[in-house]
């Protein structure tokens, strides 16, 4: 029986051969490596996968599909743990070695679970998704630009993010109304950050006004939070805009807001 996609999982499941292979070659398994794949759904990209190496796991919310994956693999090949992405445990699974994660991301979870991701970001070697191209566009993007933003400073301060190749609507069954785009995340060695907490919530203040001026709003922040934001080291010129700061110096701000923190407990 055909499954029907489910609106509520946000489901669009990937059918071209070429852009199955593309993600594949980009990821490169091999057998002696921990691959995770996110989202199979019909298993297009999982039988891809399962072509180069002898054994993947997948985390799946949808049971229909959870069914279908353990009929069509058996577990010394595909071994299935039937959960949302969003709540799965990523260091369990690690603690056999290192996870490479790879999916075609429902779009209505993408940026929550990128941001979630970043908390195991010791135990993840890298990740290959599929995801909305104007997703991608965010995650890379240089500062100045329109498309730079807390996701861009977030993920780009614990990652190196590369925007690889976009995909059509077409190469979807059904065909999503935008396009999409495959990335990889490599997770730097040393984040430049201390403290994922104190930069997200940097980030939470500094663009909910992204179009005022520093001057308007985040710099009278920081002085609340015990932080000079005229000190040399932040060199924030108070006429800019959250854009036009550097990720190196959002993280410089806040190492210092987590270096206040800890001098106030």
């Amino acid at each position: 029986m055909k499954h029907a996609p489910r609106k509520r999982f946000g489901q669009h499941f990937l059918t071209d051969g070429s852009v199955i292979n593309a993600i594949v070659d980009a990821v490169a398994p091999r057998d002696d490596q921990r691959i995770v794949e996110i989202g199979p759904g019909l298993g297009a990209l999982t039988a891809a996968l399962l072509q180069r190496v002898e054994h993947i796991e997948a985390i799946e919310i949808d049971r229909d599909l959870v069914g279908r994956l353990g009929r069509r693999w058996p577990p010394e090949r595909l071994t299935v743990h039937e959960s949302d992405a969003l709540e799965f445990d990523f260091a369990a699974l690690a603690q056999a070695g290192p996870l490479r994660l790879v999916g075609n991301l429902p779009y209505n979870i993408s940026s929550p679970l990128l941001i979630g991701l970043l908390s195991h970001h010791d135990v993840i070697r890298d990740q290959h998704f599929m995801l909305q191209k104007e997703v991608v566009e965010r995650m890379a993007a240089p500062h100045g630009c329109a498309e730079y933003g807390r996701l861009s400073v977030m993920l780009q301060a614990f990652h190196q993010v590369v925007h690889l190749f976009d995909v059509p609507p077409d190469a979807f069954d059904p065909p999503p109304r935008v396009d999409s785009a495959v990335v990889r995340l490599v997770p730097r060695a040393q984040p430049m950050v201390l403290d994922l907490r104190s930069l997200e919530r940097l980030m939470s203040v500094a663009f909910a006004q992204r179009r005022k001026m520093l001057r308007g709003h985040v710099l009278p922040w920081l002085r609340e939070q015990g932080i000079d934001p005229q000190a040399p080291d932040f060199a924030l010129d108070p006429t800019a805009r959250p854009e036009q700061v550097t990720v190196e110096q959002w993280a410089r701000i806040a190492d210092a807001l987590f270096a206040a923190r800890v001098a106030r407990a």
